[in-house]
Formats: structure tokens, C-alpha cells, sequence
């Protein structure tokens, strides 16, 4: 069959180059009265009530009576089951644990539409059982795949068309990246953003904010949420131009920052020697890995209608029942995830030459795609490191909590996943060293502008790392 050729054509934005646009949104971040009225008000319509009930007392999910593994009776959504994990040399060199598995790609997605010449992105006020808070700032479209295909039967989920067929819009963030290592195995979900020029009508949950706004919002305590902190990382901050994309302020930790945005200021370290250390310790890496039925896990038991470990530490599996009108089903009964106490996320900063860098750890996690990624300087739940040999403690711990209250940049309680994770809080913060801190096998200093290349492409940096370059992009506003 033959015909006419195709025909193609250039498409060009009239509004300038990505990054300066995403600068002139960063830069509006005042104006959020509106805001906490809306807030308020969806806060006191969302009432949901979340009674924790035995694993045994779940409806729709089911116990195998052989391996113990939970899974819902629908054989979606995920399951909980066992592993086994083996890292020769580490300092826990094996253990075994409970694990969520959900092998589903979900979509996290942000959409964005300029007004008056300033790109607004579509914030959801989104209730999850296990948020700390109830309420919380999510994405436009936050959902897994058994929810947008309604295998709950409920409502459709909103905006889910820009997502799947984003071909018809601009993206300008697209990517799979991971979630918590040491909870799911092998977990990955879609980062996007997709802008879009048409009208777009708002729903009642939902509201309009810039990105400097959206940044603001990040010094508060609990308020927006893990999957759009990584979906905010996610976005091309970062510019090859000499000029700042932000105006540089006046003080010598912001201008180091800004400069620290810009491929042009250099690196410690250039992007080639940082690959070849990544792919080196992925290549000598040894870490065996083995699903297990929850029975064969040893140590962890179902103890009060709950699979904890023995000594009370690291963290229970408990079941939740869920009432309430504003997600896509009224009620709902699930397992999750309650950590044993509140972690610490820290990247230790310094400036070199005037350019600010951040110590990021090259970590090994059991449920991880590719071995390892790159996590901050810091991450752990200092509860729990009692009960571990004294060799596993972070190395930069000390300078993290012992750091000058002026050289604490950043220090908010920020929750984890609240859809798998109860009551799972971190705190994220940014220290500059007073001491000495140098690289080490483990160990690498980088920029923003480094971080952002690697956070264009899949399994660098993980959840953790992600939530804190959103948090360091709020600083320069």
C-alpha cells in the first residue's frame, strides 16, 4: 500500500525556555490565604474515621493457611509476604522481614497550566489512613493500577485521562522511580508532569498553586505529601546558563545554593566519575534476595492480630478499618505498615568553591530494582539502632544531631506513603558540616544540578533523596 508521505512539524512553546518559566513560578509564592480557607474547609468535609482491627478481622483480604501471606481476595492492589535477605559484608549481613509486594506500575502526576503567564499546578487535598495528619496535599492523580481500573468498583478516578494519554499534552517530567526499599519490593511508580493549555474544570478537592507556593507549603509540618515531594524533584530546576534561574539573595548559604542549581558553576566530582562509582558499587554489590511465605520468616510473629518482630522494634504489620466519604470508595478494611518510631532524613551540606554540594550515600536495600541507590547522608530510625551492631549506625549521624541550631537549613516532620504506612513521619533536614566531612567508599559530594540529571532517569536516587532536593528547591525560593 502506498501514499502520500507523513507530514511533520516543529513544535515550539511561545513561552520561553521550560526553566525560566518554572523560575517565574517559583518566584510567586506569596498569596496563600486562599489557600489555608480552602484547606480549612476540605479539612472539616473530609472527616474519616480509621479504627485499627486485627489482621484476622480484614474484609476482602485473606490469611493463606500455608504461607501466611496476606493478599486481597481480588488477587490486586498488593500483598504482604516475606524475604530473605542476604548482603555479605554488610553490617546486618542477613535477616529476614515481612515486605509489601505490589507489582503494579501506579501514576503520580501533577497537572500544570499556565495564568497570566505563570505555570499553577492542581493540587489534591487527599485523606489516606495512615497520614499523620488525616489531609494532606497529593498530586493531581495519585492512584495505583487496581484503582484506576475501579477494581474497588468505585468512583472513576479525576484527571486520570491527561495521565494516560499525555501524547496530546506537553510532559514535562515522565519517569519511573522507586519507592521505600526496606518496605516494598521492587515497588515503582510513574512520575508526571504534564502541562496542559485548554480549560480544565476544578473539582472540590482540588486548587490551583504556583510552585513557589507549593514549595512554601513544604516548611510545614506534615502537610504535603511523600508522592508529591518526589514528583516535585522530579522537574527540570536546573539550568546550563550562567545566569541563576533565581534572583541570588544577599546571604552565602542561598547564593551557594542557587549556584548549585547551574551546570556551568562545576562540581567536585563530574558526572562521568559519578556514574562510574554508581556503577561500580552495583557491580560489586552482592545482594541475594528470596521471597519467603510469611511462616518461614523467623523472628516476626502474629502477636495481638498484628506480625511484629520479637523484640518490639523496626516495625508491625497491623490492620486498619477505614470510614468516609471523600476517596473513590465510602469504607474500606487494609493491612499496613506501622514503623516503630520517627526516622531522621538528612543530607550534611557544604560549599565548595562557592557551590553548595550534599553528601548522598550510596545505600543497598533489600526491595530495591537495581541493588542500590543514592539516599541522603542520613537515614534511619534511631530507636531501632540499639538493638543493631554498633558498626551499623549511620557515620554522620552525630554531626546531623549535634549540628548548630544556625547550620540547620531545614528541619520539618514530613509523612511517609500514607496509603501502606501509618503514621509514618520522618524528619527532613539539611545541616552544613562544621567539621570535617569527607568522601568515603560509600560516600559522594554532589550538586543539585548533578542530582536533577541523574532524577531524569530510572532507580539513582531513592524516595528519601527525592523528597529532600524538593525540599532543598524550597529554600531558594
Amino acid at each position: 500500500m502506498t501514499g502520500a508521505p507523513p507530514t511533520y512539524a516543529i513544535r515550539s512553546r511561545p513561552n520561553g525556555r521550560l526553566t525560566a518559566r518554572i523560575a517565574r513560578s517559583m518566584l510567586a509564592g506569596d498569596g496563600l490565604e486562599a489557600f489555608w480557607s480552602w484547606y480549612t474547609e476540605r479539612a472539616a468535609l473530609s472527616a474519616h474515621r480509621v479504627t485499627r482491627i486485627p489482621l484476622e478481622e480484614l474484609s476482602g483480604w485473606s490469611t493463606d493457611p500455608e504461607t501466611g501471606d496476606i493478599g486481597h481476595d481480588s488477587g490486586k492492589f498488593f500483598s504482604v509476604t516475606g524475604i530473605d535477605v542476604h548482603i555479605p559484608g554488610a553490617p546486618v549481613p542477613r535477616w529476614s522481614q515481612p515486605i509489601i509486594v505490589q507489582p503494579e506500575v501506579g501514576i503520580l502526576g501533577i497537572l500544570v497550566k499556565e495564568f497570566d503567564g505563570v505555570l499553577h499546578c492542581l493540587m489534591q487535598a487527599k485523606f489516606e489512613p495512615g497520614n499523620a495528619n488525616g489531609l494532606q496535599l497529593s498530586p493531581t492523580v495519585q492512584a495505583t493500577k487496581s484503582n484506576f481500573s475501579r477494581v474497588h468498583r468505585g468512583k472513576a478516578v479525576p484527571y486520570l485521562e491527561f495521565f494516560r494519554d499525555s501524547a496530546r499534552h506537553g510532559v514535562l517530567a515522565d519517569v519511573l522511580q522507586s519507592e521505600q526499599g526496606a518496605w516494598f519490593y521492587q515497588k515503582r511508580n510513574r512520575n508526571m508532569i504534564v502541562e496542559v493549555d485548554g480549560d480544565v474544570p476544578v473539582g472540590e478537592n482540588f486548587i490551583w498553586l504556583t510552585f513557589g507556593q507549593l514549595h512554601r507549603l513544604l516548611r510545614v509540618e506534615n502537610l504535603v505529601n511523600m508522592d508529591t515531594r518526589t514528583v516535585l524533584s522530579c522537574l527540570p530546576f536546573t539550568s546550563q546558563d550562567s545566569h541563576p534561574l533565581i534572583v541570588i539573595p544577599e546571604d552565602d548559604f542561598h547564593q551557594a545554593l542557587v549556584r548549585s542549581c547551574s551546570a556551568v558553576e562545576g562540581s567536585l566530582h563530574s558526572m562521568p566519575e559519578i556514574l562510574s562509582w554508581i556503577t561500580g558499587i552495583r557491580a560489586q554489590s552482592e545482594v541475594v534476595t528470596r521471597v519467603t511465605p510469611l511462616t518461614r520468616v523467623p523472628r516476626w510473629h502474629r502477636s495481638g492480630g498484628a506480625i511484629v518482630h520479637e523484640n518490639g522494634l523496626f516495625f508491625r504489620v497491623i490492620g486498619v478499618d477505614v470510614a468516609g466519604g471523600s476517596r473513590e470508595v465510602a469504607s474500606w478494611s487494609q493491612p499496613m505498615i506501622e514503623p516503630s518510631g520517627n526516622g531522621i532524613v538528612a543530607f550534611v551540606a557544604r560549599r565548595i568553591d562557592g557551590v553548595l554540594h550534599v553528601l548522598v550515600h550510596a545505600r543497598v536495600e533489600p526491595g530495591y530494582v537495581n541493588v542500590m541507590e543514592l539516599a541522603p547522608t542520613v537515614q534511619c530510625t534511631p530507636g531501632n539502632l540499639g538493638a543493631l551492631p554498633l558498626e551499623a549506625r549511620p557515620r554522620y549521624l552525630d554531626v546531623v544531631l549535634n549540628a548548630p541550631p544556625e547550620l540547620v537549613r531545614y528541619s520539618v516532620p514530613l509523612s511517609e506513603e500514607g496509603g501502606r504506612f501509618y503514621n509514618a513521619v520522618n524528619t527532613y533536614a539539611v545541616v552544613e558540616a562544621d567539621v570535617d566531612v569527607e568522601d568515603g567508599a560509600d560516600y559522594r559530594w554532589m550538586t543539585l544540578h548533578q542530582l536533577a540529571e541523574l532524577l531524569k532517569h530510572s532507580n539513582y536516587l531513592n524516595v528519601q533523596a527525592r523528597s529532600l532536593v524538593a525540599c532543598l528547591h524550597s529554600l531558594s525560593s
